[in-house]
């Protein structure tokens, strides 16, 4: 049988996500972040001048699919269900 909370104490709101819900969010974001900086740069400083490097293969390639990864490790943080036990 559940407690019946006091009507003189106030409410003590309950946050969405666990604590471990919250670390791997912030490993998925810390991933996005780095597949956006490796994602920069390439560029040319004179304009009239085309610098082919903006299509090698870590901007063209790998920087977007760590983006992606990182998209995925943040759904994953998001279903998360740290309150359940493993069976043993």
């Amino acid at each position: 049988m559940k407690k019946q909370p006091n009507k003189n104490t106030p409410h003590q709101p309950e946050f969405v996500f666990k604590k471990k819900n919250y670390i791997v969010m912030a490993i998925g974001i810390a991933v996005i972040a780095f597949g956006f900086i490796l994602m920069a740069g390439g560029g040319s400083d004179d304009p009239n001048v085309f610098n082919p490097e903006i299509y090698n293969f870590r901007r063209i390639r790998l920087a977007p699919t760590i983006v992606l990864i990182g998209f995925g490790i943040e759904v994953y943080a998001i279903l998360l269900n740290p309150d359940k036990k493993k069976k043993q």
